[in-house]
């Protein structure tokens, strides 16, 4: 059954309570670099990114709500606008802003970690207020990690729209301008839906293992003692391999630690004399950049991508 054509009937969004929220972060914070980042990903109908910042809507339990976000650098904070239903509590909202806009993060701390490595040092000085942007929730960054797989970040986002458009929840009218979809619940995930969407069967049947395996184990995303061990809990999922369980730790799980080393974009930034490192000598290089061999990660696509205008895959 296609899904396209389901409306969502929730009135109460437009008569829901409105909150204008002060986030604090530790400055520097370079907020056009996590603009441009999840510009690149917005997936149409979930969310929009303009010159007044970052808008989506979502789903807390059974309600439905949306929020706005922008910068107010003279505060050292962001200014988040969240519109609930007055009975949910914004808290844990307030919460998943501050992973996916990484405002735990210590800049000094990181640059005084990757400023040892004569690559990385000029670029962390270079743009000294760089974050890791986090995702809304795991699921929804390990759908995103699976559909990017093997292609370019516009063809992941691409895919992720036109998921949400057949199995996603549509509003009865648009909350804001372009906001009018819900990403899908773990429930609406069908091999056969996903199939149709023109992707390898591989990949569908990922996707549709992913909802399953959800579904039975609400704790499946949680934080493990480590991160190898967060890891191998990830890649026991048919279709995750290590670049994949990293990239949903790194932005999924907020671990600082993750790594890519298999990531072209990575190793292109450390080529020297045109020789790519290998997998193996970048995760010894990395062992100086621990626990913020992440950071490392998004500094060295930053410098990939000012040199070949290109970007990392999702």
């Amino acid at each position: 059954m296609n899904h396209s054509t389901d409306i969502h009937r929730l009135g109460e969004v437009s008569q829901a309570q409105e909150l204008t929220l002060r986030l604090p972060y530790r400055p520097p914070y370079d907020w056009q670099a996590m603009l441009g980042f999840l510009a690149r990903r917005a997936i149409p109908g979930l969310e929009r990114i303009d010159a007044t910042g970052y808008h989506r809507l979502f789903r807390e339990g059974e309600a439905v709500g949306c929020v706005s976000v922008d910068q107010a650098a003279e505060e050292a904070a962001l200014h988040a606008t969240i519109r609930l239903p007055e009975h949910v509590d914004p808290s844990s909202v307030v919460a998943r802003l501050q992973r996916l806009f990484d405002l735990q993060a210590d800049p000094e701390a990181i640059r005084q970690g990757l400023g040892r490595d004569p690559t990385l040092a000029p670029l962390v000085e270079r743009r000294p207020g760089l974050r890791v942007p986090g995702g809304w929730d795991p699921f929804e960054i390990a759908v995103r990690a699976i559909l990017g797989q093997q292609v370019s970040v516009d063809a992941a986002t691409r895919l992720a729209g036109r998921l949400i458009e057949r199995l996603g929840e549509r509003l009865d009218e648009p909350v804001k301008p372009g906001l009018d979809r819900l990403f899908p619940v773990p429930e609406r995930f069908n091999y056969e839906e996903i199939k149709a969407l023109g992707m390898p069967g591989a990949r569908a049947a990922a996707l549709a293992g992913l909802a399953s395996a959800y579904r039975e184990q609400p704790q499946l995303f949680e934080r493990q003692s480590d991160l190898d061990e967060t890891v191998a809990r990830l890649c026991a999922l048919p279709g995750i391999g290590a670049w994949t369980a990293h990239y949903i730790a790194m932005r999924g799980l907020r671990e600082p630690d993750a790594f890519l080393p298999s990531d072209v974009a990575v190793q292109r930034a450390l080529a020297e004399q045109g020789r790519r490192p290998t997998p193996r000598e970048l995760l010894a290089r990395a062992e100086a950049w621990r626990p913020w061999r992440a950071y490392a990660v998004m500094h060295l696509w930053h410098a990939d991508a000012a040199t070949t205008q290109a970007y990392p895959r999702e």
